[in-house]
């Protein structure tokens, strides 16, 4: 190998949240060196171990690079072929028409996985295809992750999208629930490096105090750890806010200028005392009075909460609550407490600010956002015989099998639907069940610009890049694939196709429109973020209300019925819960969901898909490391090699999340060695935020015994 024969070529690691920046050094079509970009304004040269699989995903041998079509054997099982691409989108266009024309449009089910917003080609483009499809049966990864934050925000701050971004770097005291940002490097934020800048943060005299029924990462590195019992999240940040108004700690600054509702917040949470609070949490009421002191006496502070608070069954309850915290002591829109970004495509001006509960499921009534069904509800609807009934089903970029509430019953429901479509590089768990899957290119051979965590950015910066390698012969495009069928299916239904250009000329049109664009000496565009490979940096994050606010009147909206009226569900259902274990989940810094199993460097080392469990408990059942357990839920139950340990919370135990492989007619060599159990064949679809649809998915009750007794 010769220097003169090196590329380097300047790219954004799209494989998380964080945008780190890379450079990536080839030699004809290989990848020879992938490293941090120094220069990037954002992440600074930091890279997590996930940069590197950016050679394993594009040389990954079992990587889709032709359509399959699913066929029956002569022996009668189903295995999948190779078909070239008129044939396979013909295919898929004459089943999406057929289904509409026979049953009407909801008669189509779609769901779109997390890597879907990591591709900027599947944001651009879907609309090409589902202008012409306007079904009511559409589902995504949102309502199992982060939908209370979106319903939160739409209702406190006039649009979905505008979702304060912790201002780690400046920030005094960081109160952080359920979340493990050196695990997931950030989530609803955008913070490459978070290690070392939590390290700051405690090095310049901060405290950062985790609360979370595992020890976490994060925790290790803490000022402070607490266990909370999960699914308690919401007492703690209500007693926190009775303490706050008790105590006259209200100190909004300059947002009570603009702010309504803290009166009937402060009436709400009158009864809802430490003491009250600490019998469901585990905490100590003396700790939740120290907190919420603490707290509202740091010069900036930041309360922040992720998949821990989210996921469970009061949700937007808890995110509502970290909201009003933050507000309630002048932490909102204020360095060093919670800012909103202004990015360079600026998708709060640019999207719908968002819709809840204009209609909802036919089986159980859960109520749509921003016309999607909760994820929860998928298999009901394929299930439930009527107008409506799901009989053809689409995913793109998505393995709901691993990663959706009761994943078992959606893995058999999906064999029961008319016909399958599914847009995705990869044979998975719930693609061998699709008649036709459609794989775009690698993400090596196509543009990127992040179009989505720009809006969660630490910093505002933009960055733009060209492929890495040229597209192979013969392959297409998540955006040329949504293109070619939109056109199909329009032409199918006598509809008009919707004119089409690449991703990168929506986002330049967007870019020279936005905040920073023609109008502004910026003068940002694709043409000018070429010219800067590693990134253009656009500044810190400031303070922008009230102008920032989305509401008609431009002020922050807290006294919301529906969240004042889920105080009181909450209330009585934590008064009369029974006592069990509790599983929550856990991610691992070298994977992202299912999609991230089948890459030997990500999936070396030891076993991660254990369970664990305090030894306390472990002693009390008589158990001992290394046996098999089953984890029993209303809903099914798996078995799984039991490690003990004292990072867990006692009565809590903890699985992984996106595992489950080794099922047959799947192409994941390297994540079938490692298939571990699925979390998700026990979380319950049943079990979900009443207020938002969110899926319930940590804080299940379960029933433990020794595998075979």
């Amino acid at each position: 190998m010769s220097d003169a024969s090196i590329v380097t070529h300047h790219r954004v690691c799209h494989l998380c949240e964080a945008m780190c920046g890379l450079v990536i050094k080839t030699e004809g079509e290989t990848v020879v060196d992938i490293r941090g970009d120094r220069n990037d304004p954002l992440s600074r040269g930091h890279v997590c171990p996930k940069a590197a699989a950016l050679k394993d995903i594009h040389e990954d041998p079992d990587r889709l690079r032709k359509p399959l079509k699913r066929v029956r054997s002569a022996v009668g099982k189903y295995q999948h072929v190779e078909i070239e691409w008129p044939e396979a989108l013909d295919l898929a266009a004459d089943a999406l028409a057929s289904t509409i024309q026979q049953f009407g449009v909801d008669a189509v089910g779609a769901y779109f996985g997390n890597p879907s917003v990591h591709n900027y080609g599947m944001l651009t483009h879907q609309r090409n295809l589902f202008r012409h499809i306007r079904t009511r049966n559409r589902f995504s990864a949102t309502s199992v992750d982060q939908l209370p934050h979106h319903l939160v925000s739409m209702w406190c701050f006039g649009h979905m999208l505008l979702q304060p971004v912790p201002d780690v770097d400046n920030t005094d005291y960081f109160l952080m629930l359920g979340a493990n940002p050196l695990a997931s490097n950030g989530s609803m934020w955008t913070v490459p490096d978070v290690r070392r800048r939590l390290k700051a943060l405690t090095s310049r005299g901060g405290k950062l105090l985790v609360i979370d029924p595992r020890r976490t990462e994060t925790a290790e590195l803490a000022s402070e750890h607490l266990f909370i019992q999960p699914g308690s999240d919401a007492a703690f940040l209500l007693a926190v806010l009775h303490v706050l108004f008790r105590d006259d700690l209200i100190k909004p600054g300059p947002l009570a200028a603009f702010t309504d509702g803290l009166s009937e917040m402060g009436e709400s949470v009158t009864a809802l005392t430490p003491s009250w609070a600490s019998a469901l949490t585990g905490i100590p009421s003396g700790d939740i009075e120290r907190v919420a002191h603490e707290f509202a006496e740091a010069e900036a502070g930041i309360c922040y909460g992720r998949m821990g608070v989210s996921t469970q069954a009061y949700g937007a309850l808890c995110q509502w609550a970290i909201l009003v915290i933050n507000v309630a002591t002048g932490n909102l829109d204020k360095l060093g407490g919670s800012l909103f970004t202004l990015p360079a495509m600026d998708q709060v001006a640019n999207t719908n600010p968002g819709g809840f509960a204009r209609f909802t499921s036919r089986a159980r009534g859960l109520p749509e956002f921003n016309r999607e069904l909760p994820a929860a509800t998928m298999v009901e609807e394929i299930r439930t015989p009527g107008e409506g009934q799901i009989r053809l089903m689409f995913t793109g970029a998505g393995n709901p099998v691993l990663s959706t509430p009761n994943g078992a019953s959606l893995d058999e429901a999906l064999e029961e639907i008319d016909f399958m479509i599914s847009v995705d590089p990869a044979l998975n768990e719930t693609t061998r069940h699709a008649d036709v899957i459609l794989p775009p290119s690698s993400p090596l051979e196509h543009d990127h610009y992040d179009i989505g965590f720009h809006n969660l950015a630490i910093r505002n910066t933009a960055r733009y890049n060209p492929p890495v390698f040229d597209k192979t012969e013969g392959a297409m495009h998540d955006w040329e694939i949504f293109t070619e069928l939109g056109n199909r299916v329009a032409s199918k239904l006598n509809l008009k196709p919707l004119p089409s250009q690449p991703p990168h000329a929506l986002v330049d049109m967007a870019l020279r429109a936005g905040p920073y664009g023609d109008a502004t000496e910026w003068q940002l565009s694709i043409e000018k973020l070429s010219e800067h490979p590693s990134g253009i940096d656009l500044g810190p994050l400031e303070p922008s209300c009230p102008e920032r606010l989305q509401t008609p009147d431009k002020r922050i909206h807290l006294a919301i019925p529906e969240l004042l009226a889920d105080i009181d569900r909450f209330v009585t259902e934590m008064s009369d819960r029974v006592d069990s274990y509790r599983l929550i989940g856990r991610r691992h810094v070298r994977d992202n969901n299912s999609w991230m199993h089948n890459h030997q460097r990500l999936m070396k080392g030891r076993p991660r898909c254990q369970l664990l469990m305090h030894p306390d408990d472990v002693a009390k059942e008589g158990w001992s490391a290394g046996m098999t357990v089953s984890v029993a839920s209303r809903v099914g139950q798996v078995d799984a090699e039991l490690a003990p340990s004292d990072e867990m919370m006692p009565g809590v135990v903890s699985l992984p999340h996106g595992y489950g492989h080794g099922r047959s007619g799947t192409r994941s060599g390297i994540a079938n060695r490692h298939a571990g159990v699925s979390c998700n064949d026990i979380t319950d679809d049943q079990l979900v935020d009443a207020l938002s649809g969110n899926a319930a998915v940590n804080g299940v009750p379960v029933r433990l015994s020794a595998a075979g007794g």
